[in-house]
């Protein structure tokens, strides 16, 4: 018996829907990237983007546990001497509620080319609504 590895055109990329609203954020960000990933399906490969799509809707009325929304900081750099910025995740969530999605799938993915592709194919959007109805997605539940 040997080990399949997948190739790019023997890979079927299917689409989902995931509305968070009520979701933990942790909870949430690792089935996400899960799916990302590929892992859900028996083609996975690990040096192969396997993955599929994946939708988030509501990402604004994600819920953080604990007194996260308070303590939790998110950093930038602006590149100079003391360009260091950082934010609350409760301020983060009222500004730009798809940052924090975004930044916990993200540390979940590689940390190479293969992890930056993978993160192209999340869409997150803070409200119910999506363009992406052509592509029929199913829904995925956390």
């Amino acid at each position: 018996m040997s080990t399949q590895v997948a190739r790019e055109q023997d890979i079927k990329r299917g689409w989902f829907v995931v509305d968070l609203e009520e979701v933990v954020l942790g909870r949430a960000a690792t089935e996400i990237a899960r799916v990302l990933r590929g892992k859900h399906k028996p083609i996975y490969t690990p040096s192969v983007d396997t993955g599929d799509f994946v939708i988030v809707l509501n990402a604004g009325k994600v819920k953080l546990t604990g007194n996260k929304l308070a303590d939790k900081k998110y950093y930038r750099h602006s590149g100079y001497p003391g360009g260091i910025r950082e934010i609350s995740a409760e301020k983060l969530l009222a500004k730009k509620p798809e940052m924090v999605l975004q930044s916990a799938v993200k540390g979940m993915l590689p940390k190479n080319k293969l992890g930056r592709k993978m993160f192209k194919k999340l869409k997150v959007y803070a409200g119910g609504e999506h363009p992406h109805a052509a592509q029929q997605p199913k829904e995925m539940k956390i």
